[in-house]
């Protein structure tokens, strides 16, 4: 953890610890202080458009390797590890680790990579997080995007989402070493396919779903972070609901990609989303849960490309 002092500094990105050159593959991993810590992230490099990519609740930036895999020719593509429970470091005890905190996080990585004409992507969680960032736009932190694409993601009063996020949210009540032994059912293969669980978000996803709860369910610090995002569920909630407000004004190309048939997050929320953005346009999906980037990252890649001009290296 970072001092109080160090905390004044200007906050800088760098190699991730134990990861020369910060190369993984094609991907380059990399951290960088943020106000509420140290933050990891991919990021493929090159000088294509920049599309960032958000993950959700109890997930990582791994949910994004297959779409990612699809995009790296012609796009550089960075997908930062939010604070939300699948992180590899804790962030500081005066953190807002809300939605509107993180959203706000959101909008610091851009800014201090100087990124612009940013196409936003968000899935699950990490789609509430683009909306509430739109919504907070009149401060200047929309200013950096050009496009979003929200994939099958919360929105309107569906937040906690459904009976998994709802089951999630109740379990954040508990303290953060309760919550740990909770999470330790996640363990087991029959209980992540529940419902309550992952079993309705993907089909084919369960080996990133083992990894991404490993973290609350070994580290204090990361139990102690998820479940001040939890806590902040019912005000969370709130903001969401209002932001569809705000949709209106947002001026800028918009695609829609939602799972035909989701059981999580409502076909119907795709729709009205897609009507409610000036621009927007709706595309669906078939044979795929709520995270399409995990069942169909080809499809999404694809439908990604047909909606951002690349240039190509």
């Amino acid at each position: 953890m970072s001092t109080s002092a160090e905390s004044q500094k200007t906050p800088s990105a760098r190699s991730a610890p134990g990861n020369p050159g910060g190369s993984t593959g094609t991907t380059g991993t990399k951290e960088i202080e943020l106000s509420a810590g140290t933050v990891a992230y991919e990021d493929t490099g090159g000088d294509g458009p920049a599309v960032v990519l958000l993950h959700g609740l109890m997930m990582d930036a791994s949910l994004w390797d297959g779409t990612v895999a699809g995009l790296s020719a012609g796009y550089r593509c960075l997908a930062p590890t939010l604070p939300l429970g699948a992180h590899p470091h804790p962030m500081r005890a005066d953190a807002d680790l809300s939605l509107r905190g993180t959203a706000r996080l959101v909008a610091e990585f851009l800014d201090r990579l100087d990124l612009h004409d940013v196409t936003l992507v968000g899935s699950d969680t990490g789609g509430a997080l683009v909306q509430l960032l739109i919504a907070e736009g009149g401060g200047g932190r929309a200013a950096r995007v050009g496009r979003i694409v929200l994939v099958s993601c919360e929105a309107f009063d569906n937040y906690p989402a459904r009976m998994t996020g709802r089951t999630l949210a109740l379990a954040g009540r508990m303290s953060p070493r309760l919550f740990g032994l909770f999470m330790q059912q996640m363990r087991l293969r029959p209980v992540r396919r529940l419902p309550v669980a992952f079993g309705w978000l993907t089909r084919r996803g369960d080996a990133a779903t083992r990894r991404w709860t490993r973290p609350v369910m070994t580290r204090p610090g990361i139990r102690r972070d998820a479940v001040r995002t939890l806590r902040a569920a019912a005000a969370d909630a709130r903001g969401l609901a209002g932001a569809a407000d705000f949709l209106g004004s947002f001026d800028r190309p918009a695609l829609v990609v939602w799972a035909a048939g989701d059981r999580v997050m409502p076909p119907a929320h795709g729709r009205r989303l897609a009507e409610l953005l000036p621009q927007g346009r709706l595309t669906e999906i078939p044979d795929s849960r709520t995270l399409v980037p995990l069942d169909q990252p080809e499809r999404l890649a694809l439908a990604i490309r047909e909606f951002v001009p690349a240039r190509h290296r």
